[in-house]
């Protein structure tokens, strides 16, 4: 098994960038500044109209935890059988229960509704109450990716549980290393979590093309510029890409 990139995109330019930088695959969303939410129908399908590498679609209704009501949970169930009918390959999604663990019953409706494609539990993982019961009941669920950061801030950080959980998985459910990833970090990781798959967004902060600009008001995220524009850095990915081919 040849090693794998999947970058995190939520625009279209960024999409084709990190197919140009050499990305495996995409995982599509919206809004990586707060993490990453449902993407736009309109945004994924230009991106499956111009991208020939595999997409997988970030399923996620809002910001913030895992633990979803019954109306954000239909939303959850009616976008994945949406993506999947519009050529998504995989879909990237998970829920928890109030006591964090995994939602079994929630869970094995995602895998009905995601039908032939794949499935990727995504960083609810990482704030669920035991990782390697979680692990487990992935595997018994028919889960194909958990994408990970070992339950830290960064993988770096997580990098004992990381190679706990691959070891655990021994080959039977695909372990994705994510969060805080570049080339210098799997040259690092690479080694010693023995993980084959990396998941990063290789974002750069890129200025607006507005001359005129109003001052005093904020529209998002305090702190943070509304003349400032994440998109994938195309050098950042053929690095990474690099780093991939010498595991």
């Amino acid at each position: 098994m040849k090693p794998k990139l999947e970058v995190c995109v939520d625009s279209v330019e960024s999409a084709l960038i990190a197919q140009e930088g050499g990305a495996d695959c995409l995982e599509v969303c919206s809004n990586l500044i707060i993490g990453g939410t449902t993407p736009g129908v309109s945004q994924f399908k230009q991106i499956r109209d111009i991208c020939r590498i595999k997409l997988n679609v970030l399923v996620r209704p809002r910001f913030g935890d895992f633990l979803y009501t019954d109306a954000e949970f239909q939303m959850i169930k009616e976008d994945i059988m949406m993506f999947r009918e519009l050529g998504a390959d995989g879909v990237v999604a998970g829920c928890l229960k109030a006591d964090g663990t995994l939602d079994i019953k929630w869970m094995e409706e995602i895998r009905k509704s995601a039908g032939p494609i794949k499935l990727t539990l995504h960083r609810a993982f990482d704030v669920c109450r035991d990782p390697y019961d979680a692990l487990e009941a992935a595997v018994q669920l028919g889960v194909d990716t958990i994408l990970t950061s070992g339950q830290a801030s960064v993988c770096t950080e997580g990098i004992d549980v990381l190679m706990r959980l691959v070891s655990q998985a021994g080959g039977r459910i695909e372990i994705m290393a994510g969060s805080g990833v570049n080339a210098e970090v799997i040259r690092q990781m690479s080694g010693k979590i023995h993980a084959l798959s990396y998941h990063m967004s290789g974002k750069q902060m890129i200025d607006s093309g507005m001359t005129y600009r109003k001052q005093g008001i904020n529209m998002g995220l305090p702190g943070f510029s509304e003349y400032g524009i994440l998109r994938t850095d195309k050098e950042e990915i053929e690095k990474a890409r690099q780093a991939c081919r010498r595991c």
